[in-house]
């Protein structure tokens, strides 16, 4: 069972690697916990089963590690990234997953490696680092798409403030079908009582 299989090895492994991200970028390492936090809720919404909702867990917990291998001045640039940097910076779904796959011995990390490769896939395929659209990206995927793209609206940058949630959540159901799964799309709004302006809210 996965839920046995998270031992004392596996908690070390993320903490060392979540430490790790911290001293390198604290505000990638905080916006981390947030996600993590917010894809087991969102997992839970949508009651899938509670192995599934760790691995939303942990999944979000790491879906950002690979931004270790990019330096804070591209991070954290005040302006407009360049080629070069946006296509390093499009790199660390990928490269989260090469530095987590030597631990894929240990169950949990095996199962989060999908979650953390394709967090960046859009459900109309036109999504990185491999172009996969609807189903076939995996759900947690799916669901951390959700709230990443929420708390990175939400959270003050170098180069812009925070937005408010309401916008953030009008951006979910704007791009529900296209950038997001619309299923989890309308779990998560619905979770939240958000209206789309100018319709009536379904009851569920």
């Amino acid at each position: 069972m996965l839920l046995e299989s998270i031992r004392v090895t596996e908690q070390r492994v993320f903490q060392s690697l979540w430490e790790a991200l911290a001293a390198h970028d604290r505000l990638t390492a905080d916006h981390c916990r947030r996600v993590s936090d917010a894809a087991f809720l969102l997992a839970k919404a949508g009651e899938l089963p509670a192995e599934e909702q760790i691995v939303a867990r942990y999944a979000g917990l790491m879906h950002d590690l690979g931004k270790i291998g990019i330096p804070e001045s591209v991070l954290n640039k005040p302006a407009k990234l360049d080629p070069f940097e946006a296509k390093r910076m499009m790199g660390h779904p990928a490269w989260g997953e090469h530095i987590l796959r030597p631990f894929a011995h240990l169950p949990l990390i095996a199962a989060i490696l999908p979650a953390v490769r394709n967090h960046h896939e859009r459900f109309d395929g036109a999504g990185y680092p491999d172009g996969i659209s609807g189903e076939k990206i995996p759900v947690i995927a799916r669901i951390i798409a959700i709230v990443d793209t929420v708390d990175a609206m939400t959270q003050n940058r170098a180069y812009r403030k925070g937005l408010p949630l309401e916008v953030a959540y009008s951006e979910i159901a704007r791009c529900s079908g296209t950038q997001f799964d619309p299923r989890w799309a309308t779990i998560y709004l619905d979770s939240k009582n958000y209206s789309i302006p100018g319709e009536e809210k379904q009851a569920a």
